[in-house]
């Protein structure tokens, strides 16, 4: 008998026995029924009587053709779903109570930890800490700069890339900018570790790691200027400086004519791009030119 005679029919729930038979013995009998049966499943929010054999029939074969690839994807999509689950039940019971905070670029954020401890992130900056285990490990990881006002108790960890700040009770600040290793302290005593560099730093004393070098300083303020909306630089690279403007304002800066390693000391505002730009451009005798409202072009001094 004709197949598509058959399925037509068939559709129409008019099949006679001898038909029913024919329509049992086609190779794509089971699929059809599997549509059937999973289709009683679904509610439609309307339903509309296909009145031409032939749309049915094209929807028909490729929705044929899906189930092929479908099946012969499906060992595939085991073995996919089981990593799936794993993942999730991972997720779920060993992931979930760790807590992730950041900030984006001219953004800055105010955190209290579960024992009271304060953490102030500057822009573009990240932290991360295990909220269920904090009373007896509180160890955080940083990304960025931050200033942190502990609260005393046991051991306090800050961990970077370039190195380990360990306290019991105190207020520093620490920068972690790519080669750029830094840590302030304004109260109390601060253990700082990087690789094979060990000190104890106390109120006034700054650790800093500068593409490789290490330096040793004195800071006069009680607490980092970038709190009150001031970026502070004490012979630092200008590539360095700028990159925080980048940060701090959500621009991109392309320099021209300038060595990137000129030393820069001195400051810039956080609240007036052009204000910034003059602080720094000024003293190093150089100019800029505000191409957009996120490019901004810098020039240095032409000889």
């Amino acid at each position: 008998m004709d197949k598509e005679y058959l399925i037509q029919k068939w559709l129409n729930e008019a099949l006679t026995d001898d038909e029913k038979t024919a329509f049992d013995k086609l190779d794509d009998a089971e699929l059809n029924q599997l549509i059937v049966e999973n289709a009683r499943h679904f509610k439609a929010s309307h339903f509309d009587n296909l009145k031409d054999f032939n749309i049915f029939k094209s929807q028909y074969e490729l929705s044929k053709n899906k189930v092929k690839k479908f099946n012969k994807l499906a060992p595939f999509l085991r073995i996919a779903g089981v990593l799936v689950v794993s993942l999730g039940i991972y997720f779920t019971f060993f992931a979930n109570h760790h807590t992730h905070i950041e900030t984006l670029a001219s953004q800055k954020a105010t955190i209290e930890l579960p024992d009271h401890s304060i953490v102030e992130l500057n822009a573009l900056s990240s932290i991360e800490y295990n909220d269920k285990n904090w009373k007896n490990n509180r160890v955080l990881t940083l990304d960025g700069e931050a200033y942190f006002k502990v609260e005393q108790g046991k051991t306090f960890d800050v961990n970077t890339k370039i190195g380990v700040v360990t306290v019991v009770g105190t207020a520093f600040n620490v920068k972690q900018r790519n080669n750029y290793f830094e840590v302030k302290c304004f109260e109390g005593i601060v253990k700082v570790v990087s690789d094979s560099i060990e000190r104890q730093l106390v109120a006034g004393d700054i650790f800093q790691i500068l593409e490789g070098k290490f330096y040793e300083g004195k800071v006069l303020s009680n607490s980092p200027k970038w709190q009150q909306n001031i970026s502070e630089f004490y012979a630092i690279p200008v590539k360095e400086v700028l990159s925080e403007l980048e940060r701090q304002y959500n621009i991109e800066v392309i320099i021209k004519n300038i060595d990137a390693n000129r030393l820069f000391t001195g400051g810039f505002p956080n609240d007036n791009l052009e204000n910034a730009l003059i602080a720094i451009t000024q003293p190093m005798n150089m100019t800029y030119e505000l191409s957009s409202s996120k490019l901004v072009i810098i020039h240095g001094s032409k000889h």
